[in-house]
């Protein structure tokens, strides 16, 4: 040890600053006291008093990065990752304003479950069909082989741009999703003998997956069936029991529970269904939010009510009895409103502007003047894979 010293101390005094740091930007500066008793000292080089533990670390962190690449080990406050992590729209507004980041992040797992008939498939097309705005690639993993092309095209999913896959089984399924995500970790089988319960090999697919997902920046998306709890404990405890066992709901960064709280009437007609989404867990914004947001029968969520509900609730529209007003327009009733809005893009646009700029710009800008500004991350060629359960 006493040599090793010796022979950093010698390099210390033939190398310049610049090369003793190292390749690594993250390491930067070490605050010791050795530091600063050289600043008091009016010394020039603040490196060359370094303690023992000081040196001892910087060898330690060189020697990971040169083993295992640049950037494998780094100090937390020095790395340049940025705070904010790149999104996907889930389609619909009110949602997007819930989660805190404006959509689902890229290169984390989402689960989403709730009964039947509740939009889990829906919501998932719309996220598929904003990533194919962005240029991305998506896969849809059909395990109930239920999947209508034709709501998905009318949801706007781009279905000769989408893949489709309609496994036979759980193993099968998973060593797809596997094979999508273009890491060469992913190695062994999944499903082996001793690996044959649902809830182990959901557990063994996520622990190979999650790291390559956020190297690739590609979503998965669970859409999961909730079951009756057979036998429930005491007051208050859950009835309900999502399938796949606790695996999914560790490695998910966000969980979203959606259920039918309504129906959407004209007359004796029934056109949709009022939708109730909270978010059960989020690692990006604070949970248990809501969103509520209406789905129309074969068209999917419709985005004019949600404008019109958070246009009057922050005060960009007005409401006396059955009109709405916003600005010099006025409309006799909700129906008449929507029509326009639908068929006058512009206007919807210049509306949803404004509630972006309040709702999810103002927030964030706030929030950034407080911290340190960072680099951003430009994405490419991100991928979303939903997985039907």
């Amino acid at each position: 040890m006493a040599r090793l010293l010796r022979n950093v101390s010698i390099l210390k005094r033939s190398t310049p600053k610049r090369c003793l740091l190292g390749s690594s930007s993250q390491i930067s500066s070490f605050s010791t006291k050795g530091k600063k008793k050289s600043r008091s000292d009016g010394s020039d080089s603040g490196e060359e008093n370094m303690s023992k533990k000081d040196i001892a670390l910087k060898q330690a962190i060189d020697q990971i990065n040169t083993s295992h690449g640049k950037g494998s080990i780094m100090f937390l406050g020095q790395c340049a990752s940025p705070r904010q992590v790149p999104v996907v729209s889930t389609g619909s507004f009110a949602l997007d304003i819930a989660l805190g980041v404006g959509g689902f992040p890229k290169g984390r797992v989402v689960e989403i479950y709730g009964p039947e008939a509740s939009g889990k498939t829906t919501l998932a097309l719309h996220v598929i069909a904003e990533a194919q705005k962005q240029g991305g690639y998506c896969v849809f993993v059909d395990a109930e082989h239920a999947l209508d092309p034709s709501l998905a095209e009318a949801i706007g999913v781009n279905t000769k741009d989408l893949l489709l896959s309609q496994p036979d089984s759980g193993e099968q399924a998973l060593s797809l999703v596997a094979a999508l995500v273009p890491k060469s970790e992913l190695d062994g089988e999944m499903g082996d003998a001793h690996m044959a319960m649902q809830a182990r090999l959901m557990s063994q697919a996520l622990r190979k997956l999650s790291h390559s997902l956020s190297l690739s920046q590609t979503i998965l998306i669970f859409i999961n069936q909730v079951r009756s709890k057979l036998q429930t404990f005491g007051f208050g405890a859950p009835s309900e029991v999502t399938c796949g066992g606790n695996a999914l709901k560790f490695y998910a960064s966000i969980r979203l529970n959606i259920r039918r709280i309504g129906l959407v009437k004209k007359g004796e007609e029934t056109l949709g269904s009022q939708i109730l989404v909270k978010i059960m867990k989020n690692k990006l914004a604070p949970p248990y939010r809501t969103a509520q947001f209406e789905l129309e029968f074969g068209k999917g969520i419709c985005r004019e009510s949600e404008l019109i509900e958070l246009g009057l609730k922050h005060k960009f529209i007005m409401k006396a009895g059955a009109y709405y007003s916003m600005g010099d327009m006025k409309f006799c009733g909700k129906d008449a409103f929507k029509r326009y809005l639908a068929e006058n893009l512009t206007i919807r646009d210049e509306l949803e502007t404004k509630l972006r700029e309040k709702l999810i710009e103002g927030p964030k800008m706030e929030k950034d003047a407080e911290t340190t500004d960072a680099e951003d991350i430009v994405s490419t060629d991100e991928e979303v894979t939903a997985v039907e359960a």
